[in-house]
């Protein structure tokens, strides 16, 4: 694709354009060439969505609850994007269960758009890709995107980075969830949801993860910001900043049946008060440059690897050198040196 189309496509999406939205995504999960020009042209017309991380343990009831959600934001009148990261095909890296149809309550509706994306092996099932995708949505327009991840455990705090608000969903009466919460998904959430509540071992559970947030901020008071460090600005001592808002944000433990659609306001609602103190506090405009700190690193990682894996190749490939390392002819750190030496010398020249 030429600059020219490129501009075009983007011009498309901005309008308003469902099949340019579509195009555009399909871009940036394939990497095709160009896609980096495209999100970077998207760049200045994203900041107002509000991203909302909904995660946890296959067979939570995620798809039936994000389907819920978006059809109450969609009752008031907002726009949706929903991306479901899906489990990665072993033999085409694609989504295993596509663009299945999970937005039952939302066929139709053309202002709820809906993408099944896959994870690619990526910690949390996050992939690049994806945040480029949330946004593709964020410049087109969406007033709600909702990430919805596959249960992958402790690897599942990556979400954080691109959700504003992390809603963790737990089954009821289920060892492994709560053992997954102490392995480190505790500290992500922003609420938690006991899903399917009216199954046994619901009241139990809703207790379990209390006392458990308990024990996490009792200690040390500690500050829960999803894993982002406080507003500079330092709070009054008694968990309220200097105009008297609040500076800590509790986590809440809801309740919903997300298939009757039992507890889904009061959930639409603390994900309100959420949003609503991200913004009075500024935690909001503090995630969003950690969010962009984090993706600066990954992408110059990931640039800076494909530019060693060349100068490799270049010299015959990593199994040559490790081939002449085996023989005793060289050894690791002279062959990093040996690879990185023409980079390094890029480097120096430019900084000249």
């Amino acid at each position: 694709m030429n600059a020219a189309a490129e501009t075009e496509l983007v011009e498309e999406l901005l309008a308003g354009k469902h099949r340019a939205l579509a195009r555009v995504i399909s871009k940036v999960e394939d990497r095709e060439p160009g896609y980096r020009d495209i999100v970077s042209a998207l760049h200045e017309h994203t900041g107002t969505a509000d991203v909302i991380g909904v995660t946890g343990s296959p067979g939570a009831g995620k798809s039936t609850l994000v389907d819920k959600l978006a059809a109450h934001y969609r009752e008031r009148g907002e726009t949706v994007g929903v991306i479901a990261v899906d489990p990665s095909s072993p033999y085409t890296g694609g989504a295993v269960l596509g663009d299945r149809i999970r937005m039952a309550s939302n066929v139709g509706d053309m202002d709820v758009f809906f993408r099944s994306m896959s994870a690619r092996g990526t910690l949390g099932g996050l992939s690049t890709a994806t945040a480029d995708a949330v946004k593709a949505l964020d410049a087109f327009g969406k007033d709600r995107i909702i990430i919805e991840t596959v249960g992958a455990g402790q690897n599942e705090v990556d979400i954080v980075r691109t959700a504003d608000t992390v809603c963790v969903l737990v089954q009821p009466g289920s060892g492994d969830d709560v053992q997954m919460l102490k392995a480190g998904i505790l500290e992500i959430g922003d609420l938690f949801v006991v899903n399917k509540a009216d199954m046994d071992g619901a009241t139990r559970t809703v207790a379990d993860l209390e006392e458990m947030l308990h024990m996490e901020r009792d200690p040390t008071a500690k500050l829960n910001t999803g894993g982002f460090d406080a507003p500079e600005h330092p709070d009054s001592g008694d968990g309220a900043d200097a105009d008297g808002s609040a500076s800590i944000w509790e986590p809440k433990v809801l309740e919903t049946v997300a298939k009757s659609g039992e507890g889904v306001e009061e959930l639409i609602d603390t994900l309100d008060a959420h949003s609503a103190w991200l913004d009075e506090t500024g935690r909001r405009e503090a995630k969003a440059k950690q969010r962009y700190a984090a993706e600066i690193r990954q992408l110059l990682r990931a640039d800076a690897a494909e530019l060693v894996e060349g100068e490799l190749a270049r010299r015959g490939g990593v199994e040559e050198m490790a081939e002449r390392v085996h023989e005793r002819e060289t050894d690791p750190y002279t062959v990093a040196d040996d690879v990185l030496g023409p980079i390094e010398e890029c480097v120096e020249q430019e900084r000249e």
